[in-house]
C-alpha cells in the first residue's frame, strides 16, 4: 500500500527521478517522458471519465486508469536479465486481453467506417479522442524508452490496445448521440 505523508522530498532538485528499484535517472531520461505520458494521458481519461457520466464507458474508464498505474509501476520497475524481479508489478495478459473483448464489444454496435473520423462529436467524444492522442504519445515514447531500456512487451501491447479502445469508444458515445463527424477531403478547397 502507498502511504505519502509528504508530498515535497527535494530528492528530485538535481534533475532526476527514482525508479522503484530506488535507482535514479534523469528526469529527461526516454523512460521518464514515457511515465509521464502515461500519467496525461491518464489525466485526459479523467476528463473523458467526467464528460461521459455513469455508464459502461465510464466503468470501463474507471478501471483502465488503475490499470495506468499498474504501466506506470511496470515502466518505472528496470527488468533484470530481461524478467521482472521480485513481486514487481507488471502488465498482464489479461489485462491486454480485457482490453481487446472491451474493443470489440463497443465496435459491435457501429457501423464500418468509410472514412476517417473528425475527432469532434459529443463533447465526451470529443474528450475521449483528446486522451485517444495522447495515448498515442504515450505509446510512442514507451516504444522509444523501449529502445534505450528494457520494457515489458505487455505494457506496449497495452498501450497499443488503449489507443485502439478510446478511438472505439469515441466512435460509441458518438453512435449513441449526433453521430461521427467524417472527414470530406477537399471539402474547405
Amino acid at each position: 500500500m502507498v502511504k505519502l505523508n509528504k508530498i515535497y522530498t527535494r530528492t528530485g532538485d538535481d534533475g532526476t527521478s527514482g525508479l522503484a528499484d530506488g535507482s535514479r535517472v534523469a528526469k529527461s531520461s526516454l523512460r521518464m517522458i514515457a511515465i509521464g505520458d502515461v500519467d496525461e494521458a491518464n489525466s485526459a481519461i479523467g476528463v473523458a471519465r467526467t464528460a461521459l457520466g455513469a455508464g459502461v464507458v465510464e466503468e470501463a474508464l474507471a478501471r483502465i486508469q488503475n490499470d495506468l498505474f499498474d504501466l506506470g509501476a511496470d515502466v518505472a520497475t528496470p527488468l533484470v536479465d530481461g524478467e521482472a524481479a521480485g513481486a514487481a508489478l507488471r502488465i498482464a495478459e489479461s489485462q491486454v486481453a480485457r482490453l481487446e473483448r472491451e474493443i470489440d464489444a463497443l465496435n459491435g454496435d457501429l457501423s464500418p467506417l468509410t472514412s476517417f473520423v473528425l475527432p469532434a462529436g459529443e463533447a465526451a467524444a470529443s474528450a475521449l479522442h483528446l486522451a485517444r492522442a495522447i495515448a498515442r504519445r504515450a505509446e510512442r515514447s514507451a516504444v522509444a524508452a523501449a529502445g534505450e531500456v528494457t520494457l515489458s512487451p505487455l505494457a506496449l501491447a497495452y498501450l497499443n490496445r488503449l489507443s485502439d479502445y478510446l478511438f472505439v469508444a469515441a466512435r460509441w458515445v458518438n453512435h449513441k448521440g449526433a453521430g461521427d463527424v467524417l472527414w470530406v477531403p477537399g471539402a474547405q478547397r
